[in-house]
């Protein structure tokens, strides 16, 4: 039995959710490196390692679907955490005597643009290394894995991550990524701890679960099904037009059958016209249950108008809390996010902390490189069978190739609420688990094909 702090769809492993949605529309001490990193004994290296380095300097690409369809807030939080990172990195000093530059580059949300962006960071800029990728369409994949740049810590939102060899996501991987099918022949697995945990901690046995009427939302919808169902809960399934939603309708609906739980597989738009309707019928749920991609500062304007909803506002995750301050590593990400990018308080993230842990773990990366920086050595450290947990802000995973699953697996979460009184009436997402890394379960592990 495996230890994994990553699922397939809601819990570790947000990407499904994501690719769902999405194709319907510092301080001086921030880098927290030991000093040696920071000087070569008073020299830089004497010569350039490999492709993207210099005596002098490290050349980073992050390409990210800036101007999307979906709009320029959906991708562009974990560029600002890691652009955060190497401006902190930048104040320290230099890496083993090289300075960290970094490019970027907007594919516009389209694959095609995404190809012209692969192409211009390994072609034109010669870069080392991309780093905390989220892109609506990772077109330009095979071109990155066939000329071996590591991508470390991207946000996996299709599914080129579980596939091609040099490509690492933020939440780790067990599949073979061989390069010739994703996951295991083609099939992916779903773990349920996010339900088990939301059965034990709220006692609910109910829930409810709301798609449009399109392919790709339906899909994701069945899977959120069949894991709250491999646990025990009564499921409500509804369905609504994607250009007309009929909410009132599906409020009823909910109403009458006592749904305790709420997952969807909409939008952020449909998000919030549901619970409007929601809050207009009286319905009064245990917790509405969101993913990685919405624990963002947002919900305060985005559920202005259906405060009860937004009260009981559950997102869960494979990271800390970005309120949690008094986590060193935190502390240190929202230092540097104030200081480099004061104009984003309001648009503070979950994806912003992990952009930030991507940057982290693609330095510690290079780090155990010392002078003699390659490609290669920062992929050995990238598939180390120890886990890796970014100074604490990721539940401790890693790239070990495990067997098709066949039983259960020890999966953990970190979750949050929600609540418009924490904080001194300020407002945000309150930690339900103490520890991420330490609030597992032993769960089923549920095949779909993407």
């Amino acid at each position: 039995m495996s230890r994994r702090g990553r699922a397939a769809v809601v819990g570790c492993r947000p990407a499904a959710a994501a690719l769902a949605l999405l194709l319907l529309a510092a301080t001086a001490c921030g880098s927290r490196l030991p000093e040696s990193a920071f000087g070569t004994g008073g020299r830089a290296p004497d010569l350039a390692t490999d492709t993207g380095v210099t005596a002098q300097e490290i050349r980073i690409g992050i390409i990210t679907s800036v101007t999307s369809p979906v709009g320029g807030e959906a991708f562009t939080g974990p560029r600002y955490g890691a652009l955060a990172f190497f401006r902190a990195l930048a104040d320290r000093g230099a890496l083993h005597g090289r300075t960290v530059r970094v490019l970027t580059c907007d594919d516009g949300g389209s694959a095609l643009g995404n190809v012209d962006c692969a192409h211009r960071m390994i072609d034109q800029e010669r870069v080392f290394a991309l780093v905390a990728g989220s892109v609506l369409d990772y077109g330009g994949a095979p071109y990155v894995d066939a000329h071996a740049v590591p991508d470390v810590g991207g946000q996996p939102i299709g599914t080129a991550y579980d596939r091609w060899p040099h490509l690492y996501s933020i939440y780790g991987s067990s599949a073979p990524r061989d390069g010739r099918s994703v996951g295991w022949d083609g099939t992916l697995y779903q773990s349920t701890e996010v339900y088990r945990f939301l059965k034990e901690r709220l006692g609910a046995r109910s829930a409810a679960v709301v798609a449009y009427n399109q392919a790709d939302s339906a899909r994701y919808a069945r899977q959120l099904e069949e894991g709250l169902r491999a646990e025990g809960f009564r499921v409500l399934s509804q369905s609504v037009d994607l250009a007309l939603p009929g909410f009132q309708t599906v409020a009823a609906a909910m109403k009458a059958d006592g749904s305790e739980l709420l997952f969807d597989a909409m939008d952020s738009r449909g998000n919030a016209a549901l619970c409007q309707a929601l809050d207009a019928a009286g319905v009064r749920l245990t917790a509405k249950v969101t993913n990685v991609q919405n624990w963002s500062e947002t919900v305060r304007e985005d559920y202005r108008d259906s405060p009860n909803c937004r009260n009981n506002l559950w997102a869960t995750s494979a990271s800390r809390n970005y309120e949690d301050t008094g986590q060193s590593a935190v502390a240190d990400f929202r230092a540097a996010l104030a200081r480099y990018y004061p104009e984003r308080e309001g648009q503070l993230s979950a994806w912003e902390l992990e952009g930030w842990a991507a940057a982290q773990w693609l330095t510690d990366a290079m780090d155990s490189c010392g002078a003699a920086l390659t490609r290669a050595c920062v992929e050995r450290f990238m598939n180390r069978t120890e886990p890796y947990d970014a100074h604490g802000l990721l539940i401790p995973t890693d790239f070990t190739r495990q067997p098709r699953p066949t039983g259960p697996t020890l999966a953990c979460l970190n979750a949050a609420r929600w609540q418009d009184e924490a904080f001194d009436g300020r407002g945000g997402w309150v930690s339900q688990v103490p520890d991420p890394a330490t609030a597992c379960y032993d769960v089923p592990q549920l095949p779909y094909r993407p």
